[in-house]
């Protein structure tokens, strides 16, 4: 079992989830449980799963939840478009936390890729 605090990759993960919070704060009360929920949910959804991968038999079980955590990203950087064009985020707010969802979105590649040389 890893301890998914020392992942460099689930550090920034948590750090994106935070900021996305922050900035769906001044969403409209309206879009509580529709883009709100959603894009909330799929920021935390990355270091969620990769928290459960670390605690799963082997590297083969946490490499499928590293998939499902960049499933998440992906989600997360379409839902961070939408709220920009429908003026829910600046494009300065949305550049950055794309920004950030790239570079997790990188991090999980990279350890995706050692594990399946590892084996």
């Amino acid at each position: 079992m890893k301890d998914f605090r020392k992942l460099n990759v689930w550090q920034k993960a948590y750090q994106l989830t935070l900021d996305v919070y922050k900035a769906t704060k001044r969403f409209p009360k309206e879009e509580l449980y529709g883009l709100t929920s959603q894009i909330r949910r799929s920021a935390a959804s990355i270091p969620a799963n990769i928290a459960e991968g670390c605690g799963r038999n082997g590297d083969a079980e946490f490499g499928r939840f590293l998939h499902i955590a960049m499933g998440s990203a992906s989600e997360l950087e379409f839902h961070l478009l939408l709220a920009r064009d429908l003026d829910l985020l600046d494009e300065s707010e949305q550049g950055s936390l794309s920004t950030q969802t790239i570079e997790v979105k990188r991090m999980l590649s990279a350890l995706i890729l050692k594990l399946k040389a590892d084996r």
